[in-house]
C-alpha cells in the first residue's frame, strides 16, 4: 500500500485521489438567487442526505482551490438561504456539465445550458424543469470548515417540497431507478449511472439473518476459486442445506464426482450470479469433498 500524508501533499493530488477513491458521488445541480434576483445553476458532487426527521441534504460548494475565492452559490445562499437540488438525469449530464463552467458572475447558466427555468412554490430559487427530482430546500445552517483554498463550506438544507416527474414511478409509486436513469461523479471526466450494465443489486443483510462466511465449511472459506463476493453472497443464506435438499443436489449433480474443484466452483459461481445461492451452496458442500486436496 502507498501512504499519504494529507499534511505533506499537493492540494490538486490530494483533491484528485479524493474524487477517485470516495465515488460514486450523487450530484446536487444547485440553483440559488443572489439579493437581485439573479439566478445561478451550479453541479456539486459532495452531496448527500442525512436524515428524514427533519429532512437534512447537506452539500458543499468548496473554497476554489486556484484562488481560495467563494463559489457564487455560496455567496448567493449567504444573501438568499434557499436553495433547489435538483436531481441529474443521464438525459441532462452534458447540459450540467456545461453549467459548472466558471461563468462571470451575473451570467444565467440555465440560458448558457439551455435548461428551463420553471419557478418554485415555496422558495424563490428556480427550479430545473428537465430534472426528474427536484427538492425546495431551506438552508437551516452553513459551516465554514476553513478559510483555505480547498476548504468545505457545508449548506445543511431542509427540503419544504418536493417535486417528482411521474414519469419516473413504478406501478407502486416508488422510484423506478432505470427509469429515472441518475448519474454519479466518478474521479477525472468519468461518470456512472444507474440504469444498464451499471447496476446491480446487493440483499440487504437486515431483511434477513444470514448464516455468515464463518458459518462456511473451510473448504468454500478458502477456495482460490471462490471471491470475496462469492462468500459474502453465500454468507447471507438463512440456514445451511438439510437433508431432503442435499439429496436433490446430489441427484442432479451426480455427473460431477470426477469433476476437479475448479470446475465445481465455476458452476458454483455461475448459480450465485442467477440468485441460486442455495443450490450453490449445496453443490459445494456435497462435491468438494470429493476432491482430492
Amino acid at each position: 500500500m502507498i501512504q499519504f500524508d494529507p499534511q505533506n501533499i499537493d492540494q490538486q493530488r490530494l483533491h484528485r485521489l479524493l474524487l477517485g477513491s470516495i465515488a460514486p458521488r450523487p450530484i446536487a445541480f444547485a440553483s440559488t438567487i443572489d439579493k437581485n434576483g439573479n439566478p445561478n445553476l451550479s453541479p456539486f458532487s459532495c452531496f448527500n442526505f442525512f436524515g428524514v426527521n427533519p429532512t437534512t441534504l447537506i452539500f458543499s460548494p468548496s473554497r476554489r482551490g486556484r484562488d481560495n475565492t467563494a463559489k457564487h452559490t455560496f455567496e448567493n445562499l449567504i444573501e438568499v438561504p434557499e436553495v433547489v437540488i435538483n436531481m441529474v438525469s443521464f438525459d441532462i449530464v452534458q447540459q450540467m456539465s456545461l453549467a459548472s463552467t466558471e461563468y462571470p458572475k451575473g451570467v444565467n447558466e440555465f440560458v448558457k445550458a439551455g435548461l428551463t427555468a420553471i419557478k418554485s412554490e415555496k422558495i424563490r430559487p428556480f427550479r430545473v424543469k428537465e430534472s426528474p427530482v427536484q427538492f425546495e430546500c431551506k438552508v437551516r445552517q452553513i459551516i465554514e470548515t476553513g478559510s483555505g483554498a480547498g476548504a468545505a463550506n457545508l449548506i445543511i438544507c431542509e427540503i419544504v417540497l418536493i417535486h417528482i416527474n411521474e414519469n419516473v414511478l413504478d406501478a407502486k409509486g416508488e422510484i423506478d431507478v432505470d427509469k429515472i436513469d441518475l448519474v454519479g461523479r466518478l474521479g477525472g471526466d468519468y461518470y456512472v449511472r444507474t440504469s444498464g450494465k451499471s447496476k446491480f443489486a446487493v440483499p440487504k443483510p437486515l431483511q434477513r439473518l444470514g448464516i455468515g462466511i464463518d458459518s462456511l465449511p473451510d473448504k468454500i472459506k478458502f477456495s482460490k476459486y471462490l471471491t470475496g463476493n462469492d462468500l459474502g453472497q453465500l454468507g447471507n443464506i438463512e440456514k445451511l442445506p438439510d437433508a431432503d435438499e442435499s439429496a436433490l443436489i446430489r441427484k442432479e449433480f451426480t455427473h460431477l464426482q470426477d469433476a476437479d474443484e475448479e470446475q465445481i466452483c465455476l458452476l458454483a459461481r455461475k448459480l450465485i450470479s442467477e440468485k441460486m445461492q442455495e443450490k450453490a451452496l449445496g453443490l459445494l458442500m456435497m462435491f468438494l469433498s470429493y476432491v482430492q486436496p
